[in-house]
C-alpha cells in the first residue's frame, strides 16, 4: 500500500455582486481562476440582485462559507455600499468585502460602509486582483 492521496486544495469563494453583467464579466476575467500561485483555486459566484446575495449569505451562516465578496457600489436599485454595510451589521465574522467606487473620491463611503477594500470604476484589473489577493491571503490557513 502506498500513501495516502493528499487532501484536496482548498477552493476560495468568491461572491460578485452587481445588477450589470458587463461589471461582473470583467471582475470575473479579472480575478481568473487562480490570480496567485500560492493561494488555491476561486470559484466565482455571481449574484445579479441584492436578494439572492442576502439568501446566498444566508446559507453561508449555515456552514456554505464564502471568502470575499466584492460588491458593486453603483449597482441599482440596492447599491453595494449600503449592502456592505448591512451585512457587516447582520452577519457574525462576515467575510471580507471589497467595495466598487463610482470615483476614487468615493473611498470614504465605502469606509463608512466598513468595506475591508475599495477599487474604484474603471476596473483595473492588475489592481482588483491585487486587492482581492490581499483580502484572501489571510483567509487560507
Amino acid at each position: 500500500m502506498g500513501a495516502p492521496p493528499p487532501a484536496p486544495a482548498k477552493t476560495l469563494k468568491v461572491l460578485l455582486y452587481s445588477d450589470d453583467a458587463q461589471v461582473r464579466e470583467s471582475l470575473r476575467l479579472a480575478l481568473g481562476t487562480r490570480p496567485d500561485p500560492d493561494l488555491p483555486a476561486l470559484a466565482l459566484e455571481e449574484f445579479a440582485t441584492a436578494a439572492a446575495l442576502i439568501e446566498r449569505m444566508d446559507a453561508s451562516v449555515k456552514g456554505v462559507r464564502a471568502d470575499l465578496l466584492i460588491l458593486d457600489g453603483e449597482a441599482v436599485p440596492v447599491g453595494g455600499m449600503g449592502l456592505a454595510r448591512q451585512l457587516k451589521d447582520e452577519i457574525y465574522q462576515c467575510p471580507p468585502l471589497l467595495v466598487l467606487t463610482g470615483r476614487a473620491q468615493d473611498g470614504w463611503l465605502a469606509t463608512w460602509a466598513r468595506a475591508d477594500a475599495v477599487v474604484a470604476h474603471p476596473i483595473d484589473p492588475v489592481r482588483l486582483a491585487e486587492v482581492a489577493v490581499g483580502l484572501l491571503r489571510p483567509r487560507v490557513g
